[in-house]
């Protein structure tokens, strides 16, 4: 099998005992972040393992060059024209800002994961790939995003990511009184989910009586976690058009929330990471003197 430029290679991480490709795919890229997108895929024949077309029993033991070929329709897609902000880069691994109205990925065509080459050098690496987000914002959330270069730092990411060792910050305005610090432990689909916040201004509002800006740090990963949890606690996001009270809902100026930091250590150079994108000029627009 001939490798073309649209293919997408992982290389697999080396295993204390052998785990079907069924099991092990799960999330390896992007476009099949669940079993059931990894099933289809491998039904329609579009991935390989060593050069072999795979199977669900396709067993994984460590090192092999997992490939996946984009599906008929796919193989002439354009890129998506989007200038992205690049806040860190280097032969391995991007972080960039994601701006408000955009998928990260997805089968829609303006999407993050559709703009990244063009904004993006290409790896020198023997392992590079097309590049790819390691993690998902909502389409209303700004903020950073990990972009992996090369199929090994995707996995070693991703790995950091199920281990909960990447440390992630985010900014929120929220409505209503709330209590200065705290954790909020409400289960998100019937999962774990922990984040702590922290009040750091709060201003008096005409029409929601109080907003804050909060500082909130997840521990783990669910998704909407954040929206969900402080709606839970009465104190939704401004903006929320999703998870929201019915008397509270501010229309037309977009979610305030906003990926404000990330520190992890880097895959390949095992070098301390840290990156911080300033807060969108909305948030000072209400807090005077929220961080920049």
């Amino acid at each position: 099998m001939g490798l073309k430029n649209q293919d997408q290679i992982h290389i697999a991480i080396p295993s204390h005992k052998p785990i079907r490709l069924q099991e092990y795919g799960v999330g390896i890229f992007p476009t099949l972040p669940t079993k059931s997108a990894l099933k289809k895929a491998l039904k329609k024949k579009l991935i390989f393992v060593d050069g072999k077309l795979a199977k669900t029993s396709t067993f994984i033991r460590g090192n092999e060059t997992i490939t996946l070929i984009p599906s008929e329709e796919k193989r002439n897609h354009k890129p998506f024209v989007l200038k992205l902000e690049v806040l860190y880069e280097d032969d391995y691994l991007a972080i960039i800002n994601k701006p408000a109205g955009l998928l990260v990925s997805g089968n829609s065509f303006k999407t993050i994961t559709n703009a990244l080459e063009q904004n993006l050098k290409k790896s020198s690496q023997p392992d590079a790939t097309k590049p790819q987000p390691v993690h998902r914002l909502d389409y209303a959330t700004t903020g950073l995003v990990i972009i992996g270069k090369t199929s090994s730092s995707i996995a070693t990411l991703n790995k950091l990511f199920e281990e909960q060792q990447i440390l992630k910050t985010y900014f929120a305005i929220t409505i209503g009184k709330m209590e200065p610090h705290g954790v909020l432990s409400f289960p998100v689909d019937h999962k774990k989910a922990i984040t702590k916040f922290e009040v750091m201004q709060t201003t008096v509002s005409e029409r929601f009586q109080y907003l804050n800006l909060v500082k909130l740090s997840p521990s783990t990963g669910r998704r909407h976690q954040l929206r969900k949890q402080l709606l839970e606690l009465g104190n939704p996001i401004l903006g929320d058009s999703q998870y929201y009270k019915e008397e509270l809902v501010l229309k037309a100026k977009g979610l305030y929330l906003h990926a404000f930091s990330l520190g992890f250590i880097h895959p390949i150079t095992n070098e301390k990471m840290y990156v911080e994108k300033q807060l969108p000029n909305k948030f000072g627009k209400i807090f005077k003197k929220s961080r920049s």
